[in-house]
């Protein structure tokens, strides 16, 4: 190679190792690359972990409801009658003694004056039958009336006062058929979608009806449990600590808070499940009759208990374990006793203990002895938490 040609080279070389060390010194500098390489020659594993906490938990049992009012009724006529007036506004609020419709009153006045003349006439013929017979009383004391008439004038007044009664009886039912003609809301509620219009002729025999009344506040909600979780819940009946909260289908918003009222007298014996109803003020209108909700009920408070992200317990051919990061972040395999797991968070009865590590994801690498490297929230991207095989690619 001739001096000018080797001179070349040695330019080339010097600008390439220039750019390379730029590079690299690049490289260390982006936050993100930085911290892989070095796990990558410690030979550490790149985990998630969180800490076990120790907190009170609220035991909750879950169970699928649906909403029901505690009061629903199909407003009917009990008079037949040419329908006057419909006085409510359909879906709108009512309070009991409202009025809801008017009959034709016509025909059950005219039976109310029938009834208050009978009742007049057979009041004349009492009082006649009375002095009669207080007139035939003295007379008979002195010998000049016979006990005959006596006691036919008693049998005059006895029989005009059983008149009289029956008058009144019927006074009374007529008074009432006539009430009938005004239709109220028998209790506070919601009407529905008005089912026939003023004009027509109502009977007692309209399968439809009026209107359908709903008590809307309070409602209930019924819902069930496995029959084995009736003694739990009987016992946090009588301890006082019974509380029900009401989700939504999804069970993410949060509808209503309540109490439970009863627990069903049977259990279903083809589903091995048990009925229970709870009451909701329902002030904000959420529970709707007919809808699915999703119902938690709080039984007891476990005190002092240790919780861990569900993503931590694992489950082998031993059960449930966990991995627990210990000195140098070098992790063990522990066995745990899991408990109930909500709202990502699973109770450990059992295998840990407080202000432990335990690692969250990236579980899929490590082994008893693996020393790994707990990478901060912001970076847990660089966790692989899946083989590929596990994610339908090549291994």
């Amino acid at each position: 190679m001739t001096p000018k040609a080797l001179m070349i080279t040695s330019v080339c070389l010097a600008i390439a190792a220039a750019i390379g060390a730029g590079a690299y010194l690049v490289h260390l500098r982006d936050g993100r690359t930085d911290h892989a390489p070095a796990a990558a020659l410690s030979g550490a594993v790149p985990v998630t972990a969180a800490k076990v906490r120790q907190h009170d938990v609220p035991i909750v049992l879950e169970g699928l409801g649906t909403v029901t009012p505690i009061n629903t009724a199909t407003i009917r006529t009990q008079v037949q009658g040419t329908l006057d007036s419909v006085d409510f506004v359909e879906g709108k609020q009512v309070k009991r003694g409202d009025v809801l419709a008017k009959i034709d009153p016509r025909v059950y006045e005219a039976q109310v004056d029938q009834a208050e003349a009978a009742l007049a006439r057979d009041e004349a013929s009492l009082k006649n039958a009375r002095t009669n017979l207080s007139r035939t009383q003295p007379l008979a004391n002195r010998g000049f009336a016979t006990q005959q008439l006596l006691d036919t004038q008693n049998s005059l007044v006895s029989q005009g006062e059983g008149t009289v009664a029956l008058d009144k009886a019927a006074l009374e039912a007529a008074q009432t058929q006539l009430s009938f003609t005004t239709i109220t809301a028998p209790f506070d509620g919601v009407t529905g979608i008005r089912r026939i219009d003023p004009g027509n002729i109502v009977q007692p025999s309209d399968l439809n009806g009026l209107v359908v009344l709903t008590q809307l506040q309070p409602i209930a909600v019924i819902f069930t449990l496995p029959s084995a979780d009736i003694p739990r819940v009987q016992q946090a009946l009588v301890s006082g600590i019974v509380s029900v909260d009401v989700y939504d289908a999804k069970d993410q918003q949060k509808l209503d808070h309540g109490s439970l009222m009863l627990i069903d007298n049977q259990v279903d014996s083809s589903t091995g499940t048990v009925r229970l109803k709870a009451s909701f003020p329902n002030a904000g209108r959420m529970l709707w009759p007919g809808n699915f909700v999703n119902v938690h009920l709080t039984v007891a408070v476990s005190h002092n208990a240790l919780t861990v992200p569900l993503t931590a317990v694992l489950q082998g051919p031993s059960g449930a374990f966990a991995y627990v990061v210990g000195p140098n972040n070098v992790v063990s395999v522990r066995n745990v006793t899991a408990g109930q797991s909500r709202e990502g968070q699973v109770l450990i009865e059992q295998g840990l203990a407080a202000d432990e590590t335990v690692v969250t994801a990236g579980q899929y690498r490590l082994n008893p002895g693996t020393t790994v490297d707990i990478v901060p929230d912001n970076e847990k991207d660089l966790v692989q938490n899946a083989t590929t095989a596990s994610a339908g690619m090549l291994p």
